[in-house]
This record gives C-alpha cells, sequence and structure tokens, in this order.
C-alpha cells in the first residue's frame, strides 16, 4: 500500500528538553496505528507534529490527504458561548463550503451557463470523497454512539460536563469523516457503550488511523500497528500485528537479550579458559633422540611462540569483549513479600466509620491477610483519599484504623525524591549504607540504565518518576500493597509486568484501578465506590 504520512530524522525540543531525536517513521494508508509510551515520552509531540500542530526543529513531516486531516487534540478547549450545533457546523465547514458552491453552480447551470461544469465535477467528486451525501447521518450516529443524543443542539458548550465537551469534540471530528484521522487519547471520558461504539466505528472506517492510547483494551481491540516512543532513546520503535504482535515482540526481544547475554559469559569463559591454559604450556618435555641440540631448541621455540601468539590473541578478543560487554537482562519485576516464621493471618487492615470533611464519606473496610480487592468508581468517589488513609498519609476525621504488617504504598501521583537528588540517592533514601551500594540492585530491577543513575529527579518525566516510585516499593518488603492507579503513567509492556508480579505477590492488595484489562482479569474482591456517597458494596 502507498506511504500516507512520513516522518524523517525528525527532532524536537521544549525548553532545552529533548524529546524526539532524528525520528524516522513511516504510515500506509489505511492503517490503524496506536502510539503507546508512557507519559512525558512525546507521544502527543509526535501526533502534533503530524497533524502540523508544531514544527519539527529538524527533519520533515510529509501528509498525503486529498481527503483531509482530522485531528482530536486531549486538551482543546470549546468556545464556551459556542452551541453544540455551531460546534458540530465548524467541523463540517469544509463540506457545508463545497456544497453551498455546489448549489450555486447548479443554478448557474439551471440558468444555462455551463462555464463552470469543470469546476462542479471537481466539487462533486470532492464532497462524494468525504461522504457528504451522508455527514448528516453520521453526525446522528456519533452523538447517539457517543451518548450525547439526549443534548439539544441549542446547548451551549460552557453547560456542558467536561466529559460531555470531550466527547462533542470527538463526535464532531469523526462526523467530518476526514482521509486521515488524528486522535489523542480518545477513550477517555467514555462509558462501556461508548467505547464499544467508538471501537467498531474505527475499526470499520475507511482512511488513515492514528491514535495516542494508554487503553490496552482499547489497542487490543481496534489497532493494526503500534509506534511505541522510548523516553529515555527519544526515539520510536515500530511493531507491527497489532498489540499481539507488540507483546510477542518484546517478550522475543527479551528473549534474545538473555541468549546474547548468555553467549557473551560463555566466550568470556571460555577465552579466559584458553588464555590461562595455553599460558600454564611449555615446548613438549620430549627427550633427545639424536643428541642434536639446537635443533632440539628450536623445535621448543617454535612451539614457545605459536603459544605465546596464542595467547596474545585470547587476551586481545577477551579485552575486546570486556571493553563491549553485554548486561544482564533484568529480572522479572517481582514484590518482595515479608516471609516470617508464621505467616500473618487474620485481618491486616480495618477501618470503622472513617470519614474526611468534602473527600470521603463514612466507610468501613475490613481486608484479611493475603486478600486481593478492587476498588472502582467515579472521580470524586473518595477511592484516593480511602488509600490515602488505609496507607496512614491522610488523617481522618472520625472513625478508627487498625493496620498489622508493614505497607507499601504507591500514590496516584508520586513524589520519589527531591528535585536535585540523583535517581539513585533518591532509591537509596532511607536505607542503611552509602547510594552506590544500591546500585546493582537498581539495574537489575531494568527500570533504568546505567547513564540514568545520576540524572536528577527534577529533571525526570512522569513516566519516569512513577518506575522510579516502583522501584522503590518493589525493593522493600511488604505485607500490603496498596496501589493508587498504578498502571498510570507507564508504557504497556512495563504494565503487563507490573501485573504479572502483582498475581505472585502473596501479600494483601488493596488497588484502585480504571485499566479495563486490569480490570477484566482481575481475581479478588471488588469493592464500587459511588460519587454521591462512599457507601459501596463489597463483594
Amino acid at each position: 500500500m502507498p506511504t500516507q504520512i512520513t516522518a524523517l530524522a525528525v527532532s524536537k525540543s521544549f525548553n532545552d528538553r529533548l524529546v524526539l531525536d532524528s525520528v524516522s517513521c513511516s504510515l500506509a494508508a489505511g492503517e490503524r496505528t496506536g502510539i503507546i509510551g508512557e507519559n512525558g515520552s512525546g507521544k502527543t509531540t509526535l501526533l502534533r507534529l503530524l497533524a502540523g500542530r508544531e514544527r519539527p526543529d529538524q527533519g520533515e513531516v510529509v501528509v498525503q490527504a486529498a481527503g483531509g486531516v482530522g485531528y482530536l487534540a486531549q486538551d482543546e478547549r470549546l468556545t464556551p458561548q459556542a452551541t453544540v450545533q455551531q460546534i458540530i457546523d465548524r467541523a463540517l465547514s469544509d463540506l457545508r463550503a463545497v456544497e453551498q458552491r455546489m448549489r450555486r453552480l447548479e443554478a448557474a447551470m439551471a440558468d444555462g451557463d455551463e462555464s463552470g461544469m469543470a469546476e462542479y465535477g471537481e466539487l462533486m467528486t470532492f464532497f462524494e470523497l468525504r461522504g457528504g451525501y451522508d455527514a448528516d447521518a453520521r453526525v446522528e450516529r456519533a452523538l447517539h454512539g457517543l451518548g450525547l443524543r439526549l443534548v439539544s443542539r441549542d446547548r451551549t458548550a460552557g453547560s456542558l460536563s467536561g466529559g460531555e465537551q470531550v466527547r462533542l469534540r470527538l463526535a464532531a471530528v469523526l462526523a467530518a469523516a476526514p482521509e486521515v484521522l488524528l486522535l489523542d487519547e480518545p477513550t477517555n471520558h467514555l462509558d462501556e457503550g461508548a467505547l464499544s461504539w467508538l471501537e467498531e466505528h474505527l475499526r470499520t472506517r475507511r482512511g488513515t488511523t492514528v491514535m495516542v492510547s494508554h487503553d490496552r483494551v482499547f489497542l487490543e481491540r481496534v489497532v493494526t500497528s503500534l509506534l511505541e516512543v522510548d523516553a529515555d532513546r527519544r526515539r520510536v520503535v515500530r511493531y507491527g500485528n497489532g498489540y499481539a504482535g507488540y507483546l510477542a515482540e518484546k517478550t522475543a526481544a527479551r528473549q534474545r537479550w538473555a541468549q546474547a547475554y548468555d553467549q557473551w559469559r560463555a566466550d568470556v569463559d571460555r577465552l579466559r579458559e584458553a588464555a590461562a591454559t595455553t599460558a600454564r604450556q611449555v615446548a613438549p618435555g620430549r627427550p633427545m633422540k639424536d643428541g642434536n641440540k639446537m635443533a632440539y631448541d628450536r623445535a621448543g621455540g617454535r612451539v614457545q611462540q605459536s603459544l605465546a601468539s596464542r595467547v596474545r590473541n585470547a587476551e586481545e578478543r577477551l579485552r575486546r569483549l570486556l571493553a563491549d560487554p553485554v548486561p544482564p537482562p533484568p529480572e522479572p519485576l517481582r514484590f518482595t513479600h515479608v516471609l516470617r516464621a508464621r505467616r500473618l493471618q487474620g485481618v491486616v487492615l480495618d477501618t470503622a466509620d472513617i470519614a474526611v470533611t468534602d473527600r470521603l464519606d463514612r466507610t468501613s473496610l475490613t481486608v484479611m491477610a493475603g486478600e486481593r480487592l478492587l476498588i472502582t468508581g467515579p472521580n470524586g468517589a473518595g477511592k484516593s483519599t480511602l488509600l490515602g488513609v488505609l496507607a496512614g498519609e491522610v488523617a481522618p476525621d472520625g472513625g478508627s484504623v487498625t493496620r498489622r504488617g508493614r505497607i507499601g504504598y504507591l500514590p496516584q501521583e508520586p513524589h520519589p525524591g527531591e528535585p536535585e537528588e540523583t535517581v539513585l540517592a533518591a532509591f537509596a533514601r532511607g536505607r542503611a549504607g552509602e547510594a552506590a551500594g544500591y546500585t546493582e540492585r537498581l539495574l537489575s530491577l531494568g527500570l533504568f540504565d546505567r547513564d540514568q543513575l545520576t540524572v536528577p529527579v527534577g529533571w525526570l518525566s512522569t513516566g519516569q518518576l512513577q518506575r522510579l516510585a516502583l522501584a522503590r516499593l518493589l525493593s522493600e518488603p511488604s505485607d500490603v500493597l496498596l496501589l493508587d492507579e498504578p498502571t498510570n503513567h507507564l508504557s504497556p509492556a512495563l504494565v503487563e509486568e507490573l501485573e504479572t508480579a502483582l498475581t505472585g505477590y502473596n501479600g494483601a492488595i488493596v488497588i484502585v484501578s480504571h485499566d479495563r484489562r486490569l480490570r477484566r482479569r482481575w481475581r479478588g474482591a471488588h469493592l464500587a465506590m459511588r460519587a454521591t456517597s462512599t457507601s459501596a458494596t463489597k463483594c
């Protein structure tokens, strides 16, 4: 298929911070591509470059789309006074203008003026290519599918909720039916019904679609290829065969790394042994048979020269291997659990009528040792406040809290270190000994490279801060894990690894999450909190 979108050696910086470094990628017509990566990696920047909303510092972006480009920004604000109908008409303005021009040309031709026939033919081709005759029907389908069917067209944007405004912007850009569609986090603020409609719409639409998304279920159901933005190397890696292909390639890459490391170690051991063994060898101690000492010494000298050459050769090859080592692959993530002579039993967390003014209504909750509890609910239900109280980070205005065992807590917006601290110093803070003594432990987690250990915490992206907080949590023993949206800000591959680590953890887990894939796979109790009152049902 022909290439429709191309980025050639594109670099982009903000405030002297390099975000993308010589990135090149291309997308064929008709592809459905997801852009993934941790928060702060440059996903939105890449999409804005493709949309022409940003210009690269270096390189070039080429988009060939006679049928137009539609772009849904994540943080765009609607004009508060604009009505729903005006916002839709603005999205369809190109089609409306073409349709009006066609009507004028039709009237002129009806009066015998045929000078505009060629233009009329071109406009009709464009109008049909963009689905102009179906535009109003598309508007109705989009509003209905995204849960806005009952919203009056006379309502102003300022009277809509934040979620309704996002869905209205999405409906408008979908109704315009551009040839190239660029969407930044289109699943935000959508309920299950709207998500299903959007997934089906994107799977069946004609044209090229590029989507920034953290929603793994959405990616799994919609995309045919993936571009992963690497926050550490500021590069983009392409993966084919959808989300399943991405995970398979990540697994294969880790296996290749392990094989390369094993081969490197085997080569180093072999060369060390060869050099040591050869160096110990001497000329054969055979006796002289003909009494010719000169010939005997010459033969021994040749043997010694050959052995010395082989030793030098082995040592040189060993030197090159040691100068360019293959680092060991990171260990699979796992949480350290406290294994005591008698494992904790019974209640580990117990709250009775705890409350926090304007944040958490009266709530009672009991968690047993080894129990797994998923907490869900809309924004404002008090989920994060409840976890903060359980962790001892938030003091309740009333009620009582009882805790047993060591508690590991990951807040939704972690602050794992001071801005001037290095990554290694922040990881080692509060632990015995010098920070340098924790280098190999941090590296073994695979969350940071060696050259990142001296980077100040203040320079880290949101995703890197989450990784640092996760690294501290992974390396401290705990009996209870309290995790507030732990999949936020992380790359999908790391999220998958984190879920596997949670599966292998033997302690109690209380987790707040909106992640559809995590919730779909959850095996444990479920607490559904409500926005108007935090009284909830645990099942």
